[in-house]
C-alpha cells in the first residue's frame, strides 16, 4: 500500500463493502456500444488491412463505465443518460441491468440514434477509438431532480452538457459532491461545468487542449474556476492534483497491462464512490488508482473491475 495511505484512511470503504454504510452514486452522461477488435499490431498509417485475433461487442461510454465500476465495487448506483430506441440502446440497457445499475432514467428516444464506438486494441494494451456520439434531444427537463437528495455523490462526463449542468447545479444546492470526468470537450463546455464542479479530473489530452499544457502548473491555473480539486490522470504516470493551494501526486500501481480501455472511466467511478463514502482526497486517489490498475489486467472496458475488498487486498500487496 502507498506509504501515504494507511488502513485507517480506507476504513469507510470496508463499511461500504459490508453494507454498513450505504453509498449511492448518480452517474450522468455517455453510454455507447463498443465494438472491440484485438490486433497483434497497430495500424502503421495509410490504407491497410489488419487481421483481428479477437472481436466482441461491449457496453461503453465514460459515465456508463463509471456507473458499472461503482456497481461492481459494491455500492448503489443509477445511470442517467440518453440513447436511441434501437438495437444498440436496448443492448446497453440490458447490460446495465445485468450489472446491477439502476436504469430508470436511461431514456431511449424513439427518434434518437444510439452512440456506437469502434475500438482497436493492440498487443501492448493501447487502443484507438472511433465514436459516433449519437443523436438525441439536449433538454434535461425530464430528469428527476428530487431524487438527487439521496445521492452520496454525483458524477458526469462532458458529453451531455445540459444534463450535467442540471445535475451539478441541484447537487451543489443540496451540498452533494460533484465529480467531473474531464475528457475531451470544447472549451465552452468546461467553462460552463467547472464552476459547478467540486472535483474535476482531466485526462492528459483534455487538459492539454483546454489549458494549453498537461503539466502540473496547469492544474493550479484552473483553480480560478473554484473547484475544490483539479486533477489529471497520467496512466502509468499516476495522477496529479491541486488542492488547498498545493500540488499532490499518487503513483500508479504497477501491473501487467492487458488493456487500458475504460481505465480512466473506472478511476472516475471509484473516485466518486470514495468521495461519497467520506474519504479524504488522498485516500480516494489511492483507491481509484488501485481499482483502475486492476481493471487494466483484463481485456475489455468493464472486465476485471474488482470489488472493494479485492481492491483493498491488492493495494496491501503493493509498495
Amino acid at each position: 500500500m502507498s506509504a501515504s495511505v494507511n488502513i485507517a484512511d480506507l476504513s469507510a470503504l470496508v463499511d461500504v463493502a459490508s453494507r454498513a454504510k450505504p453509498v449511492h452514486v448518480i452517474c450522468l452522461g455517455l453510454s455507447a456500444l463498443d465494438q472491440v477488435w484485438r490486433v497483434d499490431r497497430p495500424f502503421a498509417g495509410g490504407s491497410e488491412k489488419i487481421k483481428a485475433v479477437e472481436y466482441g461487442t461491449l457496453g461503453g461510454g465514460m459515465a456508463a463505465n463509471a456507473s458499472v465500476a461503482v456497481a461492481k465495487l459494491g455500492a448503489s448506483v443509477a445511470f442517467w443518460g440518453r440513447a436511441g430506441n434501437d438495437a444498440a440502446g436496448h443492448e446497453m440497457k440490458s447490460a446495465f441491468t445485468i450489472e446491477g445499475v439502476d436504469v430508470e432514467n436511461f431514456r431511449l428516444f424513439a427518434d434518437g440514434r444510439s452512440s456506437v464506438s469502434g475500438i482497436i486494441v493492440d498487443s501492448s494494451g493501447e487502443r484507438q477509438i472511433v465514436n459516433f456520439r449519437g443523436l438525441y434531444p439536449e433538454a434535461a427537463d425530464w430528469l428527476p431532480l428530487k431524487t438527487i437528495a439521496r445521492a452520496s455523490s454525483v458524477l458526469a462526463d462532458p458529453r451531455w452538457v445540459e444534463g450535467a449542468a442540471t445535475l451539478f447545479r441541484e447537487a451543489r444546492a443540496q451540498g452533494i459532491a460533484t465529480v467531473l470526468d474531464g475528457d475531451m470537450a470544447d472549451a465552452e463546455v468546461f467553462e460552463r461545468l467547472l464552476p459547478l464542479t467540486d472535483h474535476a479530473i482531466f485526462s492528459e489530452p483534455a487538459l492539454t487542449a483546454f489549458a494549453g499544457s498537461a503539466r502540473d502548473e496547469s492544474l493550479a491555473a484552473l483553480a480560478r474556476f473554484g473547484c475544490r480539486v483539479i486533477a489529471v490522470t497520467r496512466g502509468e504516470g499516476g495522477v496529479s492534483w491541486y488542492e488547498n493551494g498545493a500540488l499532490h501526486r499518487q503513483a500508479a500501481y504497477p501491473v501487467d497491462v492487458v488493456d487500458t480501455t475504460g481505465a480512466g472511466d473506472v478511476f472516475h467511478g471509484a473516485y466518486a464512490l470514495a468521495i461519497g463514502a467520506g474519504l479524504d482526497v488522498r485516500a480516494a486517489m489511492a483507491f481509484s488508482a488501485g481499482t483502475a490498475a486492476m481493471k487494466c489486467r483484463h481485456a475489455g472496458g468493464r472486465n476485471g473491475i474488482p470489488t472493494i475488498n479485492e481492491c483493498l487486498v491488492f493495494m496491501r500487496t503493493k509498495p
